[in-house]
């Protein structure tokens, strides 16, 4: 499934899912375990050709053996995606669900094909490509119907929860799996070190004596989302030098605060990151009439959003590349963080006028 916009997508990375694998060509076992060997990751493990999915649930572990290398894959998110042109093996991808929210130009250039959204899929399409895998997600425990389908009709379908882990360098050790199922381990390896190399060296260098107090998102619908203290934003921020302000403590999740705690929080604020769909400060308050009391504006205090690399159809690259590279991101929240920030940032960039 696609990214959505910022906030669905973030709604998206809360689901919890669950995973089951079966058919000719791979072997499939269910033992009980709870201990991933991954880095960083805590739902997959893999060891040469052997891939172990854990479940977020109870525990046990599903099992895959790849045969022999899968060069024609299905993507139903794009951070799939990503990890596939990451290790060079873009080709494999053979079709996508939600064309118009993938910013791999790649992908377009070649006219990959739409397969459609869960219980609207075009099954003819899927069949007529005969993919060695389709690698999905679900949005609940329980089995949807449209991954039933699939199966009975002898698709492959493996389902990750790569976006239930909370440390964006899990998120992107997830290039591993896909390197183990296109017989690019070694390349996969390759990737993951350097990333992780980076990100934990940049971490290591930032030396802050008090936190920047970031004030995030905007309301999407009646809501206002706050991150969890736990939460793969909350820890980009806390690794750059930032606090999230109103985070639950111990949370993965992200909470929902109203229009007066959020500007509470804004008068703490020396930052607002991440304003929804909003691109000049002049959208931004005019989103809400109460906005131009928050305290960034009213301090002209920076506003930054990670909508720099955004598709016509609402596609947002800081969830595509940026899930396989969270060096990057970091990188940029050090700069925005910093008394001189870069011109040139990866995915985000300064609200103005």
């Amino acid at each position: 499934m696609p990214i959505f916009t910022i906030f669905a997508t973030a709604m998206r990375w809360t689901l919890i899912i669950t995973f089951l694998f079966f058919l000719a060509g791979c072997q499939s076992a269910r033992q009980t375990s709870a201990v991933s060997a991954s880095e960083y990751a805590s739902y997959f493990d893999v060891n040469g050709p052997l891939i172990k999915v854990i479940s977020p649930y109870d525990g046990s572990v599903d099992t895959l053996t790849v045969a022999e290398p899968m060069d024609r894959i299905i993507c139903m998110s794009s951070s799939s995606v990503a990890a596939l042109s990451a290790i060079g093996a873009c080709d494999a991808v053979s079709a996508v669900s939600g064309l118009r929210y993938v910013t791999d130009r790649s992908i377009h250039e070649r006219g990959v094909p739409d397969i459609g959204y869960e219980n609207s899929l075009d099954y003819e399409t899927i069949l007529s490509i005969n993919p060695d895998i389709l690698v999905a997600y679900t949005v609940s425990g329980s089995e949807p119907q449209f991954i039933s389908k699939l199966r009975s009709l002898g698709v492959r379908v493996l389902v990750l929860h790569d976006h239930l882990e909370q440390h964006p360098l899990a998120r992107a050790e997830y290039v591993r799996l896909f390197g183990a199922l296109t017989g690019r381990l070694a390349a996969a390896d390759s990737v993951f070190n350097a990333v992780r190399d980076r990100y934990e060296a940049l971490a290591a260098s930032v030396n802050v004596r008090k936190p920047v107090k970031v004030l995030m998102n905007i309301p999407y619908g009646d809501a206002w989302y706050v991150p969890g203290a736990d939460s793969y934003m909350s820890c980009l921020i806390r690794d750059a030098g930032g606090e999230v302000l109103g985070a639950e403590p111990g949370a993965s999740h992200s909470r929902v605060v109203t229009m007066e705690q959020a500007y509470a929080l804004s008068l703490e604020a020396d930052i607002w990151l991440n304003p929804g769909h909003c691109r000049t400060l002049g959208e931004l308050m005019s989103f809400h009439h109460f906005f131009d009391r928050f305290g960034p504006l009213v301090k002209d205090l920076p506003v930054y959003n990670n909508t720099l690399k955004n598709t016509a159809g609402g596609g947002n690259d800081f969830w595509e590349s940026g899930a396989v590279r969270p060096d990057l991101i970091l990188e940029d929240l050090v700069s925005i963080f910093s008394d001189t920030p870069a011109d040139s940032l990866n995915y985000f960039f300064r609200l103005d006028q």
